[in-house]
């Protein structure tokens, strides 16, 4: 039998670790990007956000078809997503 007997917050992990940075959110329906400038426990904010409709190859530095959305800060629910990283610039 296999049990966790400890447990250990490890502060700057996940999207917290990731605040500053450009990433890119893989959500239910679509891939957003951009600069990831809040996170609360609802949703997380974009600054100079971007809707990812084609990514293109990973291997280059940048989306194949990125376009800006309109909005300056742009909201994403935390729900909605289901993986992220720092994945690719703008």
């Amino acid at each position: 039998m296999k049990k966790l007997v400890k447990v250990e917050e490890v502060s700057g992990e996940g999207l917290i670790g990731l605040l500053g940075d450009t990433v890119t959110l893989f959500c239910l329906n679509y891939i957003y990007a951009g600069k990831l400038i809040g996170v609360n426990e609802t949703f997380v904010q974009l600054e100079n956000a971007h809707i990812v409709y084609e990514t293109g190859d990973f291997s280059e530095k940048k989306f194949k078809d990125a376009q800006k959305l309109s909005n300056t800060v742009f909201y994403v629910q935390i729900s909605a997503i289901e993986s992220f990283g720092a994945v690719k610039e703008l």
